[in-house]
């Protein structure tokens, strides 16, 4: 015990304070945002997103504290348990159904939402098949088969809950980390086609609501299927440079805008602080994704390194979908804006994400 917390005691001399810093910054903004978009009426939701990140820091220091490195033997099986976990959420009296959707499985308030689980433990695993077969002169068709498998098994799962902005970030996150991953062209051509034949079979798959979203962002109707993307981009533009101030959102106030706390957080905070306030937090989010790149540079092992540009993959295209869907330069999709948009299981998912971060950043110096 006492050789473990000497271990700890020199891994906290090396704590990365960037990545802690901008950590923090985003909470934070993120906190004051959720406050001013819920109060007084609801109140509870920022008080359980306190709770939520009081349970995100334990996740956090534990997985920062434990050496990466042991990942590599839990992948697979955390995999397996949290693609078993995903079945969960169809079983009768375990299953909770909401608004027509099967994301969540628990009894009374006590609710797990393993599709959030999957972004990290698909995460590990492909950075275990990565580690394990390097593939030195080239991934060819059959070194993809293995993470492609691995990826799709979840993306069904989860698409048919359904839960397609979730079933999207994870075929995001494989894309991401096999772009840099050497493959040779004939793998980028397979790879080319499986997109674009995903995309025609998830076309006809689409539920109506999804199709709706998708025609409202092509053919946009004010009064109809364009009212959430409207609103939002009218509480933007109205912040101006310098915004309105806090807590003086009209749009959410007055409930024009839809979902404000989860969906479209950006623009209540767009309302409030501007243009100004707008640039600070993408400028955040965008150290963070960089910084995350840098450590994948210089990880120690292939491992690490993949783990880092997939907590990167993660934060950028959740970042670039929501504040797309906010901004209409995309269809509304539910992503969540990281530490931002209330959920805790969301927090839980980016909370470990920055975790593991950490755990490649400390032990960079011989750990």
């Amino acid at each position: 015990m006492q050789s473990r917390i000497r271990e700890w005691s020199r891994l906290l001399r090396h704590v990365d304070l960037p990545l802690l810093g901008v950590m923090i910054a985003v909470i934070g903004i993120g906190l004051v945002n959720l406050y001013s978009a819920t109060h007084p009426r609801g109140a509870a939701k920022f008080d359980q997103q306190l709770i939520s990140f009081a349970i995100g820091f334990g996740l956090f220091t534990v997985f920062a504290l434990v050496d990466y490195r042991a990942f590599i033997r839990l992948a697979y099986p955390l995999y397996a348990l949290t693609v078993i976990a995903l079945l969960f959420v169809w079983l009768p009296k375990l299953g909770i159904e909401k608004k027509g959707a099967h994301r969540w499985f628990g009894y009374g308030a006590a609710r797990v939402q393993p599709s959030e689980l999957m972004k990290i433990a698909l995460l590990l695993a492909l950075a275990k098949n990565l580690h394990d077969e390097p593939a030195r002169e080239g991934r060819g068709i059959l070194g993809l088969l293995v993470p492609l498998g691995l990826t799709a098994l979840p993306m069904v799962i989860i698409a048919a809950q359904p839960d397609l902005s979730t079933a999207t970030i994870l075929f995001l996150l494989f894309m991401s980390i096999m772009v840099v991953v050497r493959l040779k062209l004939r793998s980028v051509l397979v790879l080319a086609g499986v997109t674009l034949a995903t995309m025609v079979v998830v076309w006809f798959t689409l539920e109506p609501f999804q199709r709706d979203r998708i025609s409202g962002f092509m053919w946009p109707d004010p009064q109809g299927l364009g009212w959430q993307a409207d609103q939002s981009v009218i509480a933007i533009g109205a912040g101006q440079m310098f915004g309105k101030g806090f807590m003086q959102s009209s749009q959410a106030r007055m409930k024009f805008l839809p979902e404000h706390w989860t969906d479209f957080p950006f623009a209540v905070f767009g309302e409030e602080w501007g243009f100004v306030g707008c640039v600070v937090v993408l400028a955040l989010y965008f150290v963070l994704v960089l910084w995350a790149l840098n450590l994948a540079a210089q990880a120690r092992d292939r491992f690490g390194a993949v783990l880092c540009v997939g907590a990167a993959a993660l934060f950028f295209w959740h970042v670039i979908i929501n504040v797309g869907m906010v901004t209409r330069l995309l269809p509304v999709m539910g992503v969540t804006l990281p530490l931002v948009s209330y959920g805790g299981w969301s927090v839980f998912a980016n909370m470990m994400a920055l975790g593991l971060l950490m755990s490649v950043s400390v032990r960079r110096f011989g750990h």
